[in-house]
């Protein structure tokens, strides 16, 4: 293999990549968000400067995924912070946990989407929408939603799905120094929102030592949202280079 080709991969394995090139698209995206109101302290503990932080709000998400391009079928779940940026509002994506290796290994690779290998499900049980996450045998988040109790605005659910996404990406060095530490902004892109609905909704978070999503607690239930969407993740910019500040 010459040097040249090494120069042109784009993903690990050198000759067997575990993703193809993006962007992706989804198609059937189903979401389940519930948003709560948290503490304060341990949002701002969590919550990477320059971001800025709204108000003490996280949005717990559920993901299902049936229709992936180069990622085929899989379930996602994890915690968003809505923040603002340079006077932009968008989300800090703060934890994900999901069930499949080439979009673990894609989402960190390319973005640094802070994914880690768990057991989330999302399912329809009669006349309630479940979510769980497990990591290994250990239960670590369940949602529970009314079905399609009241229809939203699909219009304002895609402009909210529009807004930037941020992300930190951390690739050490060889020696475990660290090489890149970077504030990114992607954003997702041909939406269309084929349905989207609110009712009743519960979230429970449990203690783990690994999947630390009670780190943010639940203080109150603020809303809930269940949509169904067609979508593409684009593909990222870098706008804060953690390396290029002083200590």
């Amino acid at each position: 293999m010459k040097a040249t080709d090494v120069r042109n991969a784009y993903a690990m394995p050198l000759t067997n990549p575990a993703y193809p090139p993006g962007p992706y698209r989804f198609i059937d995206r189903e979401y389940v968000i519930i948003s709560y109101r948290t503490d304060p302290d341990a949002l701002r503990a969590v919550v990477p400067e320059p971001l800025e932080i709204i108000d003490p709000i996280v949005k717990y998400e559920f993901i299902k995924m049936p229709d992936s391009t180069g990622f085929g079928d899989y379930t996602e779940s994890g915690q968003v912070i809505p923040v603002r940026f340079e006077g932009e509002e968008g989300v800090y994506v703060h934890a994900m946990y999901l069930d499949d290796d080439a979009p673990i290994a894609g989402g960190r690779e390319i973005w640094g989407f802070p994914k880690k290998l768990a057991f989330p499900k999302l399912v329809h049980e009669g006349e309630v929408i479940v979510g769980t996450l497990h990591y290994g045998s250990v239960l670590c988040a369940s949602a529970t939603m009314g079905y399609k109790h009241r229809p939203l605005d699909v219009a304002e659910v895609a402009h909210s799905l529009a807004k930037p996404n941020f992300l930190v990406k951390i690739i050490p060095h060889v020696d475990a120094t660290p090489r890149i530490c970077e504030l990114v902004r992607y954003h997702l892109e041909d939406i269309t929102v084929k349905g989207a609905w609110t009712g009743p909704a519960d979230l429970q978070l449990f203690r783990h030592v690994i999947a630390d999503v009670a780190r943010l607690p639940v203080l109150e239930v603020v809303s809930a949202a269940h949509f169904v969407a067609d979508l593409t993740l684009g593909l990222g910019e870098v706008v804060h280079d953690y390396m290029g500040e002083p200590d």
